[in-house]
């Protein structure tokens, strides 16, 4: 592979393709955090970029020493994006329904959560390993990082549309929040099994 313009717009399609999932999490988080302030809202992109950009170099990496153990592996990659996302929206749509009405404290974020948000919404990523296989180092290093910076800016839009949505929905945000989470690792599950 060259160094041209193709090289580039590939990069950023695989970013933007890899983004979705984080995008709809970070969405989910901006419902269920309105208050959140802007330094929360960037390191929250920042953690999805962060996954995003390593997961690709992972799978690069296996490729490149390992292969035949991350064959094995790719098998289990829906079945864990799909228990983690259920863990996560079960939990926010447990505490959605259970809370009083004019009680509503939606919980924030915190960083275990967010750690889990982010290895569940980019661990097929690691596929990607396979697709730029061809790169060299710095090639793999330079496309990782264009898709960690296109992650950065959908996850914040997924955020600031939350937030804007979370503050109107109020007590229906942490289970509509939820809900997504479900959806999104079934959505996982369901394309990398069948």
């Amino acid at each position: 592979m060259e160094w041209n313009v193709l090289f580039f717009f590939n990069s950023v399609l695989l970013g933007v393709g890899l983004a979705m999932d984080a995008f709809s999490v970070s969405l989910a988080n901006g419902l269920n955090e309105p208050a959140m302030k802007k330094g929360k809202m960037c390191g929250i992109a920042g953690v999805f970029a962060a996954f995003q950009a390593i997961m690709p170099m992972i799978g690069w990496i296996c490729v490149h020493s390992l292969l035949q153990y991350f064959k094995v592996f790719e098998k289990c990659i829906p079945w864990i994006a799909l228990i983690l996302l259920l863990f996560i929206g079960g939990k926010m749509l447990k505490e959605g329904i259970t809370s009083k009405g004019d009680e509503i404290e939606t919980s924030k974020i915190s960083v275990g959560a967010l750690l889990i948000q982010g290895v569940a919404t980019s661990i097929d990523a690691l596929s990607v390993g396979f697709t730029i296989a061809e790169y060299g180092l710095i090639m793999a290093i330079v496309c990782a990082l264009i898709i960690a910076i296109v992650t950065f800016l959908i996850c914040s839009a997924g955020l600031i549309i939350g937030k804007k949505f979370g503050t109107k929905l109020a007590d229906k945000a942490t289970i509509l929040g939820g809900a997504i989470l479900i959806a999104i690792g079934l959505e996982i599950f369901i394309t990398g099994v069948f």
